[in-house]
C-alpha cells in the first residue's frame, strides 16, 4: 500500500500539516508511518473494539459500552476519564506499544476504515462494535470540531466544507466508504452494526442487543436497570459542557467525537 502526500488542502494550516493518503484514503498526519504496524497488531479473543466515522457520537457510546461490559455505575463514569480506559488505535498517545500491553480486557477505539485495522479482525478475532450516524448531522459536528480545534483552526465556510465532506477531502475518507464497509460485515459474529438516533429512539433495544453481542447476562429486572443506568449517561452527556447533544437534525452545537 502507497502512501502519498495530499496536495489539496484549503487553508494554510491544513498546508502546513497535511493530510495524507493512504491506499487512496486521506488519513490525519499522526497515521503516517505506521500503518503496516496497525494492520500486523495482535488482538486477543477477550478484545472490545469501539470504530466509528469522526463525529459519530463516539464519545458516548464508549461510556455506554463501558458501563454495560464492566457493571460500572453512571455516576462513577461521570467522574473518571473514559478516554485513558479506552485509547484510540492510531493515535499519538499513548501508542502502539502501550495498547498492545493493557490488561484484558483491552477496550480499545478507532476511526480507521475497515480495511485498514488489524488483519486479525477480518479474520473473526475480538468483538467489533460499529456506530453510524446521520451524515447530515454529523457534518454539522465535524465542521464545528474543526473550527474549534487549534490544529486545525478551520476558516472556510460551512459549504465549502460540505464540499470536503462529500468530495472525500477530510480526514479517514469517505463517510459513505466507511459506512458502506462495515454494513457489508453487519452479518460477520464478531461484528455488531449501530446507529446512533436509536439511542434516542430505542435504548431499550440497543442495550439489549450491546449486552447479547458482548455477553452480558441478565434477566429483565437487570435488563431494565441496565437501560436506565444508560440513560442516566445520556442526559449527562446532554447537560456536560463538553459534550452538547441535541436531538434534532442539523443541530448546531453538536460536538460528539
Amino acid at each position: 500500500m502507497a502512501e502519498s502526500e495530499a496536495d489539496t488542502p484549503s487553508t494554510p494550516i491544513e498546508f502546513e500539516s497535511k493530510y495524507f493518503e493512504f491506499d487512496g484514503v486521506r488519513l490525519p498526519p499522526f497515521c503516517r508511518g505506521k500503518m503496516e504496524e496497525i494492520a500486523n497488531f495482535s488482538l486477543r479473543s477477550s478484545d472490545i473494539w469501539i470504530v466509528t466515522y469522526p463525529k459519530s457520537g463516539t464519545s458516548l457510546l464508549q461510556e455506554v459500552v463501558y458501563l454495560v461490559s464492566q457493571g460500572a455505575d453512571p455516576d462513577e463514569i461521570g467522574l473518571m476519564n473514559i478516554d485513558e480506559q479506552l485509547p484510540v488505535l492510531e493515535y499519538p498517545q499513548p501508542g502502539l506499544d502501550i495498547i498492545q500491553e493493557l490488561t484484558s480486557p483491552r477496550l480499545i477505539k478507532s476511526h480507521l476504515p475497515y480495511r485498514f485495522l488489524p488483519t486479525a479482525m477480518h479474520n473473526g478475532e475480538s468483538k467489533v462494535i460499529y456506530m453510524a450516524r446521520n451524515p447530515k448531522d454529523l457534518v454539522v459536528s465535524y465542521y464545528q470540531f474543526h473550527r474549534s480545534l487549534r490544529t486545525m483552526s478551520y476558516r472556510g465556510t460551512f459549504q465549502e466544507f460540505c464540499r470536503r465532506f462529500m468530495n472525500d477531502k477530510l480526514g479517514y475518507g469517505s463517510w459513505f466508504e466507511h459506512v458502506q464497509e462495515f454494513w457489508e460485515h453487519r452479518m460477520d459474529s464478531n461484528v455488531l452494526f449501530l446507529k446512533y438516533e436509536d439511542m434516542y429512539k430505542d435504548l431499550g433495544t440497543l442495550v439489549g442487543k450491546l449486552a447479547r453481542f458482548l455477553g452480558v447476562s441478565c434477566d429483565k429486572a437487570q435488563l431494565e436497570t441496565m437501560v436506565e443506568s444508560c440513560n442516566q449517561l445520556i442526559e449527562q452527556c446532554c447537560n456536560s459542557e463538553a459534550l452538547s447533544i441535541c436531538r434534532g437534525p442539523l443541530a448546531s452545537g453538536l460536538v460528539l467525537v
